[in-house]
């Protein structure tokens, strides 16, 4: 592998005797890891049911490395988010946000959605998860993830680390940033990275990862954590974005963590000489099995006051939104709700009440909230919506159509088998569970009606049985064949 000219000079003035280790790391093959979803079901049931090779991940229990003749992003599992298919260096900076059930936490710079979706692991489907990304497309993606892995508590947005930071002031336990970077660490699994380098985009880089910093600060609680990472090797990006901030927020430490796996810590003389530096982690690729990055844990001096309650000033209850937040057009181009707050709950009520063995009104959340004909459920703790990009306010539990509820497949994926009063129950062994996944119906005998499709005891999605066929509603975008 070629790598850039400058690149190459300035990794060997950094690692000195080490730099022809770090170079033959090259032409190695890159590890290959997946993270068990805890939301699905438990690591030993997985363990027992997987054909795949597994090594533990030594950063995050859930992790297993996996071996390059297996092919689990093609198996049934993947589709039903049992795991999410993850770079396992990129495992490390949410397993060290420690992120505790209950909690507010901010996942600010979160596409795709690894680092996302193993916070709400760790969530536990209580609390309160801020997904935001402000590029559209990758936003999209993210909300995507979010709901194949089931997620229930987790609002997506779609803004600037400013915007956000507007609305969210000293609002949460813990934030996440995951900082756009000049990813210097992925030169070996993505060459492309390569091409785009340059020592102008490292600098341009520093410079926006203090910005974004500068508004996690804003909306992080006193006493809360702050967990920072890029896969760069650029010591501007890394020790010297943590020096830069630390000047700024005096109020902050870096935390003393744990190392494992082969972690290294940073270097004081790549920043400002401060000796806390040396509690920052790198992973390198030719002491880890992983790609390169960079981590630091910091916690926020002083104690946590009054709680942000801007969501209590709309009163969200089981109920719509203002006729302006709807989905459907009216004067001037807002959007209006067609259906009232009573018909949209009455038809939650019937479906729930034909399909369903628990109370979606009962569990831990705020309540109900229509875009038009889109439900979704409110996580606890909901913030005020009004003025942000929105992609995902919660679980899309179903789409009201001629009066009806037609559940969503986010719903069938958070669901498990007995959680529903019909079950079609599919082996990843036989070519059926493929065949559904591509959207074809299939022959059943049994009482008419919606049903949740599982394979090998997962949820994967929605059937509807009339006359002894299967009708599938399995969503045509994401169809495989």
């Amino acid at each position: 592998m070629r790598l850039p000219e400058k690149f190459e000079r300035r990794m060997q003035d950094m690692l000195g005797e080490a730099y022809p280790a770090f170079l033959r790391s090259y032409d190695m093959e890159k590890y290959q890891s997946l993270r068990i979803n805890p939301l699905k079901g438990d690591k030993e049931k997985f363990l027992t049911l997987a054909s795949f090779s597994m090594e533990q991940v030594p950063w995050e229990k859930n992790g297993l490395y996996y071996s390059i003749t297996d092919q689990p992003g093609k198996h049934p599992w993947h589709e039903a988010g049992v795991y999410y298919i993850q770079e396992p260096s990129a495992m490390a900076p949410a397993a060290y946000l420690e992120a505790k059930p209950g909690e507010r936490i901010l996942d600010l710079c979160a596409a795709p959605g690894g680092k996302s979706t193993q916070v709400a692991s760790y969530l536990q489907g209580e609390g309160l998860l801020v997904c935001n990304e402000i590029h559209p497309q990758r936003a999209k993606i993210l909300a995507e993830n979010i709901e194949r892995m089931g997620i229930s508590n987790a609002l997506v947005t779609n803004e600037t680390p400013q915007k956000l930071a507007e609305v969210f002031d000293c609002f949460f336990d813990r934030v996440l940033v995951d900082a756009p970077c000049s990813g210097e660490g992925m030169f070996r699994k993505n060459e492309d990275a390569q091409t785009e380098w340059s020592p102008e985009n490292v600098q341009l880089c520093a410079d926006r990862q203090d910005e974004i910093l500068d508004c996690a600060d804003s909306m992080l609680k006193p006493n809360g954590r702050l967990v920072y990472s890029t896969c760069t090797f650029a010591p501007a990006e890394n020790e010297g974005s943590i020096s830069r901030f630390l000047q700024r927020h005096p109020e902050y430490e870096i935390v003393e963590v744990p190392f494992s796996g082969g972690m290294e810590p940073g270097v004081p003389a790549w920043g400002d000489g401060n000796p806390m530096l040396a509690r920052t982690i790198r992973l390198w690729p030719h002491k880890c099995k992983g790609e390169g990055h960079f981590l630091a844990v910091l916690q926020k001096k002083g104690e946590a006051g009054a709680s942000y309650e801007g969501f209590s000033k709309y009163g969200y209850e089981y109920g719509v939104l203002p006729e302006k937040e709807g989905s459907s057009k009216g004067k001037k181009g807002k959007e209006k709700n067609k259906n009232n707050k009573t018909d949209i709950i009455k038809s939650v009520l019937e479906f729930q009440k034909e399909n369903l063995k628990i109370d979606l009104f009962s569990m831990k959340n705020q309540g109900l909230l229509a875009f038009g004909e889109q439900v979704y459920l409110l996580p606890e703790g909901m913030p005020a919506l009004h003025g942000l990009k929105v992609l995902r306010p919660g679980l899309h539990l179903g789409t009201i159509k001629k009066e009806r509820f037609e559940p969503s497949h986010a719903l069938a994926l958070f669901l498990k088998p007995e959680q529903a009063v019909h079950v079609m129950e599919l082996s990843s062994k036989e070519p059926q569970a493929a065949a559904f996944i591509q959207g074809q119906t299939l022959n059943y005998d049994g009482e008419k009606g919606w049903y949740l499709i599982t394979v090998d005891g997962y949820s994967l999605g929605w059937g509807k049985l009339a006359g002894q066929i299967m009708k599938n509603h399995y969503p045509k975008g994401l169809r495989k064949g």
